[in-house]
């Protein structure tokens, strides 16, 4: 399947490349990709087949996520952040529930936006303020989240509640709301340095679902978040922005190697060599890592493991950290390489600029310091120090 998975992928980064200048200039949401990305099947990248999807992996979800990546970052990441959410689904939903929506997801009708954020907490996924309410035999949601990626655009939402009135911050449900059910309005605006077109601004929604759309058992949202949102999140994340970093490199290369390169790249020189080497092993660190912790996963996956133990959560925590600073300092690196009309300017021939705005953000996404705080905690507990 990842042969076929690829292929749909590799045909679809040319329109990608030509259409993120505009979506990046005019801060749009990239809706021609979105609709290719539905129409080739890859919106079902994670359904099972005897739900008509793809029935891909982590280690696809990877692949993929990277060659998208290479044509447009923001397009890359709102995919990747759907696939997140539909491995919830696929791992979590009640037959019944995942038998309703699962179909829909696997022919591009269903696009799945995540509704985490909230103005009292930021980003925090273990806790919710927003409370269920009963109404009549529904529960209703309302709510407000400062950032959603895609949300403006997305047939659904998988949304994190308090369980009640009464219930602690960290008694969480996970609900799922389609847009038919709910009156959804524009909050705060996106008007952003980097990953523009993902259009990640603020949403209100107000909605009733009947109780069959919550996702897990009462108590289980942690599971939720540590054996679906984290993993999948975390190697989706981390394999957009080596995509985009990828890419980057291999088009300063190319230019290098080209007889219309500035003098300044002269691949003769000591010094190009060791920048391009020094960009080469941040990416292949990342690479590296990556992939051992994607088959880390999918080994206790297929052994009916949990992954909560601290070695796996720890290298999860590190990739995502990783990942964010070396992809970033690996740009940088090509920005000052390629100088000042190739690396700096907006109408370079090479989107440097771009990429190095976009890969900012990575961060900030699941702010590293929270994660760093997580690791150290956790590693207080790890004694035995297992490393990848």
């Amino acid at each position: 399947m990842r042969t076929d998975a690829v292929r749909k992928a590799e045909e679809l980064t040319d329109l990608l490349r030509s259409e993120a200048p505009r979506l990046d200039a005019e801060g749009l949401f990239p809706e021609k990709g979105l609709r290719a990305l539905r129409d080739c099947g890859l919106m079902g990248l994670l359904v099972p087949h005897r739900y008509g999807g793809l029935d891909g992996d982590l280690g696809d979800l990877a692949d993929v996520a990277q060659i998208l990546a290479g044509g447009c970052l923001s397009t890359a990441l709102i995919w990747a952040m759907h696939c997140q959410q539909v491995d919830v689904l696929v791992r979590h939903a009640e037959p019944a529930l995942a038998g309703r929506l699962l179909p829909r997801v696997a022919t591009g009708e269903l696009y799945l936006a995540s509704i985490t954020t909230e103005p009292g907490k930021g980003g925090h996924l273990l806790s919710a303020e927003a409370p269920l309410h009963e109404a009549g035999e529904q529960l209703r949601v309302s709510r407000e989240a400062p950032v959603v990626t895609g949300g403006r655009y997305a047939d659904g939402f998988l949304v994190t509640m308090r369980s009640g009135t009464g219930a602690r911050p960290n008694d969480v449900r996970l609900v799922y709301l389609d847009r038919r059910q709910a009156v959804v309005e524009d909050g705060r605006s996106w008007n952003a340095l980097g990953m523009r077109a993902t259009q990640s601004g603020g949403l209100r929604l107000d909605g009733c679902v009947p109780a069959d759309q919550l996702v897990g058992e009462p108590g289980a949202f942690r599971a939720i978040a540590v054996e679906s949102m984290i993993p999948a999140g975390h190697i989706g994340w981390a394999a957009c922005w080596l995509g985009v970093a990828r890419s980057a490199l291999h088009d300063v290369i190319g230019l290098i190697r080209s007889p219309a390169r500035p003098r300044g790249l002269d691949p003769r020189s000591d010094l190009v060599q060791e920048r391009v080497a020094q960009v080469r092993i941040d990416l292949e660190l990342v690479s590296a890592y990556l992939n051992r912790v994607v088959a880390e996963v999918s080994a206790a996956r297929a052994e009916g493991r949990p992954v909560d133990a601290e070695g796996i959560q720890i290298h999860l925590n590190t990739l995502k950290v990783a990942a964010a600073r070396l992809t970033f300092q690996a740009v940088d690196r090509l920005v000052q390489l390629a100088g000042l009309s190739v690396g700096y300017l907006k109408d370079s021939p090479i989107p440097l600029e771009r990429h190095f705005r976009d890969l900012r953000s990575a961060s900030l996404n699941n702010a590293d310091d929270r994660l760093l705080t997580a690791t150290g905690a956790l590693t207080l507990l790890d004694r035995a120090a297992h490393l990848a």
